[in-house]
C-alpha cells in the first residue's frame, strides 16, 4: 500500500503551481487542460491553455467560436483533431447541458471526445469526487511502489488497483493528483529519482530495482512522418485568414510529393481542411 499521509505531505511541498490546479478554476477549464495534455506536455500546454481560458471561458463561448479560430488557437500543440473534438465538446454542454461540464463519469462519456481517463480526471480534479484516475504516470508508480515491478502496460485491473488505494475521506482527490504529479516528477519512466520519493515504502525498490520484463516503447518518431507534413499544411492554413492555393500548400513540404497529398487528403477527411468552390483550401469553418 502507499501511505497517503506521506503522499500528500510530500505534495504540498513540492507541487508544481499549475494554473488548471489553483482555487476558482471551473470544470470546464479543468476539461480543457485535460483535451491539452492528452501526449502534450504541460510547458506547451499552459500558455496556449492560458490564451484559450481568456479567450472562451465557458464552454458557450467555445461553442460560439467558428472551428477556424478554435484551430489556429490549438497553434502546435499537435493531434489537432483534439481541438476538432473539443469544440464539439462545447457544442454539446451548451446544448445539452445548460453550460455545466456534468459531474457523472457515465454523463461525461457520452460527450465527444471524452474517454475513460478524461471523464474520471474531470469528476475527480473539478468535483472532488472520489473516483480512480489512471494515466501513464499513476500506472507506472503503482506498479513500483505495490506491486513491485519496474512498469506494467495497462490493464483491466488499473481502476480497480488504484481505487483500493483511495483514502475513505475528502482527501482523496488530492491523493490522486498528488499520485499522478509523483509519477510525472520522481518517479518517472527513464530516470526515477529514487533519492525524492516520500514514500517509507516501495515494493521495486525492496526488490532491488528489478528491470522491466518488457521491452522498453521507442519514442515516436515525428520529423519526416505524415504528423509533420499535416503540421506543415496547418501552419501555411493557420497564418492565412483567406484560402490557399494548392501551389502555396505544395511549397509547405517538396520532399516527398505522394506524402503531401496524403497529408492534405487525410485533412479534410478528418475535416480539419475544407476545399472552397473554386479549388483553394482553407480551415474547416473559415467561412463560418
Amino acid at each position: 500500500m502507499i501511505d497517503s499521509g506521506e503522499l500528500l505531505a510530500w505534495y504540498a511541498r513540492e507541487q508544481r503551481d499549475l494554473p488548471w490546479r489553483r482555487e476558482g478554476v471551473t470544470a470546464w477549464q479543468v476539461l480543457v487542460s485535460e483535451f491539452m495534455l492528452q501526449q502534450t506536455p504541460v510547458a506547451r500546454v499552459e500558455p496556449i491553455w492560458r490564451d484559450w481560458i481568456a479567450r472562451w471561458p465557458t464552454p458557450s463561448a467555445t461553442a460560439a467560436a467558428n472551428s477556424a479560430d478554435v484551430l489556429r488557437a490549438w497553434g502546435k500543440l499537435g493531434y489537432p483533431r483534439r481541438a476538432k473534438r473539443l469544440h464539439e465538446c462545447a457544442i454539446a454542454i451548451t446544448t445539452e447541458h445548460g453550460d455545466e461540464v456534468p459531474d457523472d463519469v457515465d454523463v461525461l462519456l457520452t460527450l465527444p471526445g471524452i474517454g475513460s481517463y478524461t471523464a474520471r480526471a474531470v469528476a475527480c480534479f473539478a468535483y472532488d469526487q472520489r473516483v480512480p484516475v489512471v494515466d501513464t504516470n499513476v500506472r507506472r508508480v503503482v506498479a513500483r511502489a505495490v506491486h513491485g515491478r519496474a512498469d506494467s502496460p495497462a490493464s483491466v485491473r488499473d481502476l480497480a488497483d488504484v481505487a483500493a488505494l483511495l483514502p475513505n475521506d475528502p482527501d482523496a482527490p488530492r491523493f490522486s493528483v498528488a499520485l499522478m504529479e509523483l509519477g510525472a516528477t520522481v518517479c518517472t519512466a527513464r530516470s526515477p529519482r529514487c533519492g525524492l520519493c516520500p514514500l517509507s515504502v516501495c515494493a521495486w525498490r525492496s526488490a532491488g530495482f528489478p528491470p522491466a520484463t518488457t521491452p522498453a516503447r521507442r519514442p515516436q518518431r515525428y520529423a519526416g512522418t505524415d504528423r509533420q507534413v499535416r503540421g506543415k499544411l496547418l501552419d501555411v492554413l493557420r497564418g492565412n485568414p483567406t484560402p490557399v492555393t494548392r501551389g502555396q500548400l505544395d511549397l509547405a513540404w517538396l520532399s516527398d510529393t505522394a506524402q503531401r497529398d496524403r497529408a492534405l487528403d487525410s485533412l479534410l477527411v478528418d475535416g480539419l481542411v475544407e476545399q472552397t468552390p473554386d479549388g483553394r483550401f482553407a480551415l474547416a469553418g473559415e467561412g463560418d
